[in-house]
């Protein structure tokens, strides 16, 4: 076991949880190892469980935000999102989720309050309940203000087999719109940054985007929403699992100049910063029209867009850049934004 987990170091950091290669290398090295089984082993955003002659998806989700309200949303809306999304992911309507709050001692009742209000407001929104929960109150200091964690169960839609696995060559990328807007107000309402413009977190629910998609007809290989780690982070990932080469181009893709502004200014790279409300879906060139189409109908799909293909080769996740060379990605490396969802 020592030699096993050398890669991922002695202890705990917190760039283990910023969703990129040491998240990736502590999953492989203790979790996946202890509990490994044929549903976890697909590593998509929910396990698929076989119901009677039905199909379900359970995920689950924790969220430690900081701070806990930012423009766009806060950690209730930010809980429901990221557990519908999951649900989403698997091409699943949600049947119903659980809430279970560990609350800090001295946290004020009003703020509470508002944050649950949001997570309601987020739940109706999605169409989905909070049937169940649970509640924690830990000394002053032992916590900071308010964790959630969110789980989810979903009906999989007939006919879907949506995996990371199953991008194919010819296939577009499409994704429902502009990048790193969720990461880069965080940074914004934590450092109180006076960026020049507007930002908000795209924070949505995207069930029924999915659903929209779905309801084409068309074949869908892939849906995975890219939170830590960003797009880049999730392609890659997706083209190992794949074992496929992906080509995104930097043209093609959509990023609100504010946006791209503030991550020259702090030296990020926009496509390793987190979202909250998009989708990264792989579809047949047949049926990319149609879908595309379906998801520009919908509030959270109208600036859907194809960003690139699976190839055969080159293996691996690459950016055409704006000069046309080929610039390899790989997944996020160190803590590039903490505490983002």
């Amino acid at each position: 076991m020592k030699k096993h987990t050398e890669s991922i170091g002695k202890i705990i950091t917190m760039a283990h949880g910023a969703g990129g290669r040491l998240t990736h290398e502590l999953i492989e090295t203790i979790f996946r190892p202890a509990f490994s089984n044929a549903v976890l082993n697909t590593l998509d955003d929910a396990a698929e469980l076989a119901v009677n002659q039905g199909r379900l998806a359970f995920t689950t989700d924790s969220f430690v935000v900081d701070p806990l309200i930012f423009s766009g949303g806060d950690i209730g809306k930010l809980a429901v999102c990221g557990t519908v999304n999951d649900l989403a992911m698997k091409g699943a309507q949600p049947l119903g989720i659980s809430v279970a709050a560990i609350i800090e001692e001295g946290l004020d009742i009003r703020l509470l309050a508002a944050i649950t209000a949001s997570l309601a407001a987020a739940a109706k929104e999605a169409g989905v309940r909070v049937v169940t929960g649970d509640t924690k109150v830990v000394e002053k200091g032992k916590a900071d203000k308010l964790f959630l964690t969110t789980s989810g169960v979903g009906i999989i839609e007939p006919g879907t087999k949506i995996s990371g696995k199953n991008a194919r060559i010819g296939d577009a990328v499409i994704i429902n719109g502009t990048i790193a807007d969720h990461g880069v107000a965080i940074l914004a309402a934590r450092n109180n940054f006076k960026f020049k413009g507007a930002f908000a977190s795209d924070c949505a629910p995207l069930n029924h985007l999915v659903h929209a998609m779905i309801s084409t007809g068309e074949t869908i290989g892939v849906l995975r929403d890219p939170t830590r780690g960003g797009v880049a982070t999730t392609l890659y990932e997706i083209a190992e699992a794949s074992r496929v080469g992906i080509i995104i181009e930097e043209d093609l893709m959509p990023i609100k100049p504010a946006v791209k502004n503030a991550c020259n200014l702090l030296g990020l790279d926009p496509l390793y910063v987190a979202n909250e409300g998009k989708l990264l879906a792989i579809v047949p060139c047949s049926g990319e029209t149609a879908v595309l189409k379906a998801m520009k109908k919908n509030v959270y799909g109208k600036k859907s867009t194809i960003i690139g293909r699976v190839v055969a080769y080159p293996k691996g996740l690459w950016l055409k850049t704006q000069a046309g060379g080929l610039r390899p990605l790989t997944m996020l490396e160190g803590n590039q934004l903490p505490r983002i969802c």
